[in-house]
């Protein structure tokens, strides 16, 4: 008896994380819109952005090309609360934080050691179907980057 009630208390804190991450504006697969961005000449691109929730935190997994054309790929994982979370398969950051400013909002910045290497605002449109990502920085090569992606929901 116990072993079922451990279970069924179990399936609804899933449930009740599941559902608290479904009102996300940010959660979901979001995939380039090339004709609409803008990069700075030679720089990367994020071609696909998939948010999910992980347990009590949120994976951010990113696809794309690098500054030579070669195929790009990081993870992240933590929360929307302004706190630096280890970021993997980023060759000019390590440490990325994301804080939420409002509903639709968020903050970014990546981190090289103690060094900010990009800072950014991702903003998702009222009918949550698209998405602006505008960043400044330096990519891995120490080349001074600033662009705006717009990314659509898949």
């Amino acid at each position: 008896m116990k072993a079922r009630t451990i279970a069924v208390a179990l399936v609804f804190c899933f449930a009740g994380v599941a559902l608290c991450y479904a009102d996300d504006a940010n959660m979901g697969t979001w995939k380039l819109n090339e004709a609409k961005s803008k990069f700075s000449p030679g720089a990367g691109r994020n071609t696909m952005v998939v948010y999910e929730a992980a347990g009590d935190n949120i994976k951010v997994t990113v696809d794309g090309v690098d500054s030579d054309a070669k195929p790009a790929h990081n993870e992240w994982t933590g929360k929307f609360d302004g706190k630096d979370y280890p970021l993997t398969g980023d060759p000019a950051s390590d440490m990325r934080s994301y804080k939420r400013v409002n509903d639709h909002t968020l903050a970014l910045t990546n981190k090289k050691g103690d060094k900010v290497t990009m800072t950014g605002r991702i903003v998702v449109s009222a009918d949550g179907k698209t998405r602006t990502v505008t960043t400044s920085g330096m990519d891995s090569k120490g080349k001074k980057v600033k662009n705006t992606a717009v990314y659509d929901k898949q």
